[in-house]
């Protein structure tokens, strides 16, 4: 709301949606950290490690805008190492272990397209933050999206072994992408608004890939509203033991 007697007039999007945003940048930066040291070769753990410092670079500037909307003071690190599960905003999709290799391809394909749109859409909106950050996000989503691209063309149209293991993996991930979706209150770009042309694009390279859409019921997802798997407390529990074991600790 804009204060008594105040000229500037009220955002069109409120602190939570930016919140939400932030997150989900920010626990699948922290999933994607898994694979340091893990990844199938050299060359994709640095690949993959690069993603996730890309996804955590958006997370911490979002994280600082939400702060600054919320007006309470509470900084980057405290966003990020001082709220419980049930203060995230992220969705589902990002929050769940991705220990299988074809897994975190899929998802990624899905994740990336999805912000893709959402940044190219963002990068042309009225607010001059969220136009910045997202300027500079749709081009590092770029590379997101074709290393996922390329990936699940090589697995897709690989071997039996590998092609069943996508297939696989783009099934356990699937119900979980209509939440990317479901309307966000306050929000500067409706998620519904993107749901064809990410869901068009990602189809496009499952059918290259010689796989299938999957044809499942989407699972009720909450973490808009703070409602999570049991997932996320295990991976909170990971990222905030440091900060909250040493409060007020510097480097």
């Amino acid at each position: 709301m804009t204060p008594p007697g105040s000229s500037t007039p009220p955002l069109p999007f409120s602190s939570d949606y930016v919140l939400g945003l932030a997150d989900d940048a920010l626990v699948s930066a922290q999933r994607m950290s898994w694979w340091i040291s893990r990844a199938p070769e050299l060359e994709e753990d640095l690949a993959l490690a690069n993603i996730g410092l890309d996804q955590l670079g958006q997370a911490r500037t979002l994280l600082t805008y939400a702060g600054a909307l919320e007006g309470a003071g509470r900084t980057e690190d405290d966003l990020a190492y001082l709220r419980d599960d049930r203060e995230f905003r992220n969705v589902w999709l990002v929050e769940r272990p991705q220990t299988d290799f074809g897994v975190t391809i899929a998802r990624l394909l899905v994740f990336a397209t999805y912000q893709a749109e959402l940044y190219a859409a963002l990068a042309a909106s009225s607010d001059a933050t969220l136009a910045g950050v997202a300027g500079k996000a749709v081009k590092e989503v770029a590379y997101h999206l074709d290393h996922a691209r390329l990936w699940t063309l090589r697995l897709g149209d690989g071997t039996e072994v590998s092609h069943e293991r996508m297939q696989a993996a783009l099934d356990a991930e699937w119900p979980y992408v209509d939440e990317l979706f479901t309307p966000v209150e306050g929000a500067l770009v409706d998620p519904a608004s993107l749901r064809d042309a990410v869901l068009g694009r990602v189809a496009a390279v499952v059918r290259e890939a010689t796989l299938e859409v999957p044809d499942v019921a989407p699972t009720v997802g909450g973490g808009r509203r703070g409602l999570h798997t049991e997932h996320l407390g295990h991976l909170l529990a990971e990222m905030q033991h440091l900060h909250r074991s040493h409060p007020g600790a510097t480097w």
